[in-house]
């Protein structure tokens, strides 16, 4: 049996009392096999209408029907050439990422003062991830969260213009959410994961912008950093189970601060980003961008477990993302 599959689909699970729980998984983003291996029994125990002996009897189920043991590092390197990339709309900003915005990963933006850049990136990865690209890829759907209100549709109509694509296509493939809390920010994702599974393989970028700023809404001070933190840590997992069960990209922005301690250490760029320890091991890549001199903008690799830390120049058009003249 295929770990994409449901449950509901093996014989022996289609009586009433199992076609019910299934229900209840499903409704918070649990629709597959390996959805179930991938979720704590804590978590399953938190659904509405699941006792932990139900629970215990669907892990045991899931565990049969889709052995929870070791790849070896070919079959995993085979796995892995599911992977795709999505163009920055940059040659050089796509080889100082490796190819582009990678699949099954957690890309970070970091923003540095300048929210031109920030959003532009953004925006420019919304259009590329609908086309055709390099090995393959065949371009598919966007969903984006929408924390800040900043989501303007009109931006992707000149980003359009310049890949000579119909206005109205490109803003149907965007399916997009605004997030008033942190707490629902959650649990769009638990519609995101109804939807990559309704729709496998036709969604290939989730953006969730920004990916801090309820969550400082909704705890201030030191007394509820830690509550904070875990929370975080919870939507964190729960964006890369997303990315590695449906093959997608998840793409985040986030700021820098202020770092009162960088002084200390003599730092030359006393800056950190948002959201600590958590957040950092989450990001596979965190990407730094910056102003450059008079058009240029800066890439850097701010921390990847592949790419070297490395810059690349690019430049802000009317047509998003491009390579910089100089």
């Amino acid at each position: 049996m295929k770990e994409d599959q449901v449950v509901a689909e093996e014989p022996g699970f289609q009586d009433e009392e199992n076609v019910a729980d299934i229900k209840k998984l499903k409704s918070v983003g649990i629709c597959t096999i390996k959805g179930i291996q991938m979720t704590t029994r804590r978590a399953l125990c938190n659904v509405k209408g699941l006792s932990e002996a139900k629970v215990d009897k669907i892990k045991e189920a899931a565990n049969k029907l889709i052995e929870p043991g070791f790849l070896t590092a070919f079959e995993y390197s085979e796995k892995r050439k599911m992977v795709f990339h999505i163009t920055t709309g940059s040659q050089e900003f796509d080889k100082l990422l490796g190819g582009g915005i990678e699949s099954m990963a957690i890309t970070e933006n970091l923003n540095i003062l300048l929210n031109e850049i920030l959003y532009t990136h953004t925006y420019t990865s919304m259009l590329t991830a609908q086309l055709p690209g390099a090995g393959g890829y065949p371009g598919g759907k966007i969903i984006f969260i929408d924390t800040e209100n900043t989501f303007r549709p009109d931006r992707l109509r000149d980003i359009a213009d310049r890949f000579n694509v119909d206005h109205d296509a490109v803003l149907d493939n965007v399916l997009y959410a605004r997030a008033y809390t942190s707490e629902h920010q959650m649990e769009l994702l638990d519609y995101v994961a109804a939807k990559f599974h309704e729709e496998a393989g036709i969604f290939k970028l989730l953006i969730i912008d920004s990916i801090m700023a309820l969550f400082r809404v909704d705890f201030s001070g030191r007394g509820e950093l830690a509550e904070r933190q875990q929370k975080l840590a919870q939507m964190l997992s729960r964006l890369q189970k997303i990315s590695e069960e449906y093959n997608v990209a998840v793409f985040v922005t986030n700021q820098m601060t202020a770092d009162p301690g960088a002084t200390m250490t003599f730092q030359a760029d006393p800056k950190k980003p948002i959201g600590g320890h958590i957040l950092a091991h989450a990001s596979t890549t965190r990407i730094s961008l910056r102003k450059g001199r008079g058009e240029l903008r800066i890439a850097k690799i701010y921390d990847s477990p592949e790419m070297p830390e490395n810059e690349a120049t690019f430049a802000i058009t009317a047509g998003g993302i491009g390579d910089a003249k100089e």
